[in-house]
């Protein structure tokens, strides 16, 4: 380990945040990562734990210790291999992980975590700028095919490790732009997309064939209500071909139907899901012209739904020059400090706001929104009403309604699905909850019902965080590649 001492002598040292009127003129990041001396005062804290219980914690299992040792010894060539021999994207990760290593740090049970994610986020930063990041071609070909269905960070991940191996790997995408989710659900000012470029440039590199424009399953409107996110696809390919042309396939697609709200009033114009709105305004970021583009300027903005995604739409709103921005929450305000004797090492429940809110925003917790109020067809306000649980079931508070004042209304209350047409013209066999049924045992995991087909990502274990997807995506590669070749060295 480097100082032995360490975590007594340091605090915590956070990122920093560019000022508030100066973020809000543009869509660009804001965060100010650690200096080289801070990133070592900040590794010094790690505490060489007997039970490291963050490398558990973390979903890709990042050896964490070890990094936060080079850093400390200012060895970032070999803090970037070590981290890269489990995350293949850690660039996503140090800015949009929550960090669930954090909360199970051993220092965290009395004191401040050490800022894993800030470390990570300058390991990689810095190894881009001293040019570490380079292609890893194999320089022998299997001679296998396999296509990946679905260019979030699963199928990117997947496709990285599978052509790494040797096979030729096509990745096959619906929208004009590699990235699923990250492209189009994450805001340029939380991880501009450079980041996803990038790594799209060493994939082919490495040998990886993308497709965009691609719809795999002839289905009409795949997301129903949704089908307003993103430009469609060009063209469409079958499952049998698909399964003519390759030895495996490989589902990786996204949880994107979204939660609904079945009230009166929902029809009205400027009622919109999260997922129509914020894709547009990347798109706009990109350069692309959108028609009738959703936009919050002047009017009175009120998310539905606590989590990121609706903070997301409270930052971006924000951007717009929104009047007034009011986020909802169902679940009760949780508690601004969280018991940590209790929760340590699990993910405790605890308020957290975010750079968005800190914005502008009010917050609305233990709401539910009985109806949507409109004129002439236009949405004009909600009639709330207060909640609260008894006996675990969630009763309305009687005298506590109300009515609020909406120009814009975005649905931001998570995601049920998969497009279920896909896993329908595949034959896969679906859970209770509509995903891919596939296991992840050790041998044969993320085989589906149907022959050569596989599921990973949100697909199969439903809406999750971008560390979970990585994880999914490079435990199937390796089932994926067992399952052509008998054996994998690829790592699990």
């Amino acid at each position: 380990m480097g100082k032995v001492t360490g975590f007594m002598e340091y605090e915590r040292i956070e990122e920093g945040y560019k000022p508030v009127p100066e973020r809000l003129k543009n869509y660009k990041e804001f965060v100010i990562g650690l200096d080289d001396a801070q990133a070592n005062k900040q590794a010094a804290r790690c505490m060489d734990c007997g039970t490291p219980f963050c490398n558990s914690g973390c979903p890709v299992n990042n050896i964490i210790p070890d990094f936060n040792d080079m850093v400390f010894r200012a060895d970032w060539k070999s803090a970037i291999d070590t981290l890269h021999s489990t995350n293949n994207f850690p660039e996503f990760t140090g800015r949009i992980c929550p960090a669930p290593c954090e909360a199970a740090c051993t220092l965290n049970v009395n004191d401040d975590a050490v800022g894993i994610k800030s470390i990570e986020h300058a390991i990689i930063d810095r190894a881009w700028a001293e040019g570490w990041v380079k292609p890893q071609p194999s320089p022998h070909k299997t001679g296998k095919k396999v296509a990946v269905v679905g260019s979030g960070p699963a199928g990117m991940a997947a496709a990285q490790q599978l052509a790494r191996a040797g096979h030729a790997v096509t990745l096959f995408e619906k929208n004009d732009r590699v990235g699923g989710l990250l492209r189009y659900g994450i805001p340029d000012f939380k991880m501009e997309k450079v980041h996803i470029d990038r790594r799209v440039e060493q994939m082919q590199a490495e040998g990886v064939t993308f497709r965009t424009g691609v719809m795999v399953g002839a289905v009409k409107d795949p997301l129903g209500k949704d089908s307003r996110v993103t430009n469609w696809a060009r063209e469409t390919i079958t499952p049998e071909q698909l399964q003519k042309e390759f030895d495996a396939i490989l589902l990786t697609g996204g949880a994107e139907q979204s939660r609904d709200l079945p009230v009166p009033g929902r029809d009205l114009t400027g009622v919109h899901f999260a997922m129509e709105f914020l894709p547009q305004q990347n798109k706009v970021n990109a350069g692309d012209k959108v028609k009738d583009q959703l936009r919050a300027d002047g009017k009175h903005v009120i998310v539905i739904g606590g989590g990121d995604t609706g903070s997301d739409c409270v930052g971006t709103s924000n951007r717009h020059g929104a009047a007034s921005v009011t986020q909802f929450e169902l679940m009760p305000q949780p508690p601004e400090e969280e018991n940590r004797p209790m929760t340590w090492p699990y993910w405790p429940i605890k308020l957290r706001t975010s750079s968005s809110h800190e914005e502008g925003c009010e917050r609305e917790f233990a709401i539910s929104t009985k109806e949507l109020l409109g004129e002439k067809g236009k949405v004009t306000g909600l009639k709330t009403v207060r909640v609260e649980w008894k006996d675990g079931k969630m009763q309305e508070v009687a005298g506590s309604e109300q009515t609020l004042k909406a120009d814009l209304v975005l649905l931001a209350m998570g995601f049920v699905a998969p497009v279920s047409a896909v896993l329908t013209a595949f034959g896969v066999e679906k859970d209770a909850r509509g995903n891919a049924r596939a296991t992840t045992d050790f041998v044969g995991g993320y085989a589906t019902n149907v022959p050569k087909v596989f599921a990973a990502g949100d697909i199969r274990r439903g809406q999750s965080l971008v560390v979970w997807a990585i994880r999914e995506g490079r435990q199937a590669a390796r089932s994926v590649d067992e399952f052509l070749m008998g054996y994998s060295d690829l790592p699990r």
